[in-house]
């Protein structure tokens, strides 16, 4: 009344606080909706895959922006896995294996004793020494082929494991950086106090260094894994026999310009070659963060 009197109008509440509340309780969804609709982009080629391998062959591309097959065909698998020549895809997958582990042995032991070189042992010219292994990372893989491929031919390795496997014996640029760095942060009281104890250098490595630095050699080892795995370029100029091609090579020969591809027993082999990287990540994936990460200890 008193209000209306005297002509003043009532006053409003104030919408702020209200809208400042609102747009709280939205900001979580629209996180997820922007982060789940970036992660479907991502993975929607893996769908697309999977989806594919189960297809029959001619509804591949005729049907091809549908993730849901019209009929459930498991024939692609088993047309996949018999292979070419009498070679099946079991004998590929066995090739990759062999070539992996193998691979992946020599780059981290032999990348993880340099680091650790680098990292607790002066000697004359060191950081000369560390700037050349790092420059050795600008280096691109195309000026390496040529001089490589003829050293190798040199030495009669060709169409063999050899220049696949070898080479990485002698350490990996990228894992000795990753490890030294992980070295760097353990105190050196406790090599000094395993010296007291009458370790040697290589003692001190195996059994003060080598446990605190797990972190670091699992995240070098999934590193090493997916690039040999994916590895196409260096086992096309290597291997020249079917019976020795890894999966990434094999995968090829679904492809022929003289007959009918293959497509359908190509995704399913595809769809196959992806389960080691993704059962490989989600076992290991902890540590990830945890070799990447400067901490050494806890």
């Amino acid at each position: 009344m008193a209000m209306s009197m005297n002509g003043a109008k009532p006053m409003a509440k104030p919408k702020s606080s209200s809208q400042a509340l609102s747009f709280k309780r939205l900001k979580p969804f629209l996180y997820h909706l922007i982060v789940g609709g970036l992660a479907l982009a991502m993975i929607y080629p893996i769908l697309w895959l999977a989806s594919s391998s189960l297809k029959p062959n001619d509804e591949i591309f005729a049907n091809a922006y549908s993730l849901i097959p019209s009929t459930l065909d498991f024939s692609n698998y088993a047309s996949g896995w018999k292979g070419f020549a009498g070679t099946t895809f079991g004998t590929f997958f066995k090739n990759s294996f062999i070539i992996v582990i193998f691979s992946t042995i020599g780059a981290v032991a032999s990348s993880a004793l340099v680091a650790y070189g680098f990292a607790r042992i002066n000697f004359k010219f060191k950081n000369f020494w560390f700037a050349c292994v790092m420059m050795t990372m600008m280096l691109p893989h195309d000026v390496t082929v040529i001089p490589q491929y003829v050293m190798f031919a040199k030495l009669g390795w060709l169409s063999s494991f050899k220049p696949l496997i070898v080479p990485n014996f002698f350490a990996t640029p990228f894992f000795i950086f990753l490890i030294m760095q992980f070295i760097r942060t353990i105190p050196p009281e406790l090599d000094e106090a395993a010296k007291m104890d009458g370790c040697s250098k290589y003692g001190i490595f195996f059994k003060v260094v080598v446990p605190l630095i797990v972190p670091a050699l699992v995240t070098s080892t999934i590193f090493s894994f997916y690039w040999r795995w994916d590895d196409f370029i260096n086992p096309l100029l290597y291997l020249n026999r079917p019976e020795l091609y890894p999966v990434s090579l094999a995968l090829k020969l679904f492809l022929d310009a003289e007959s009918i591809n293959n497509w359908g027993g190509m995704f399913a082999m595809a769809t196959l070659s992806l389960l080691p990287i993704v059962i490989v990540f989600f076992v290991f994936q902890k540590y990830i963060v945890e070799g990447i990460s400067t901490s050494g200890l806890k």
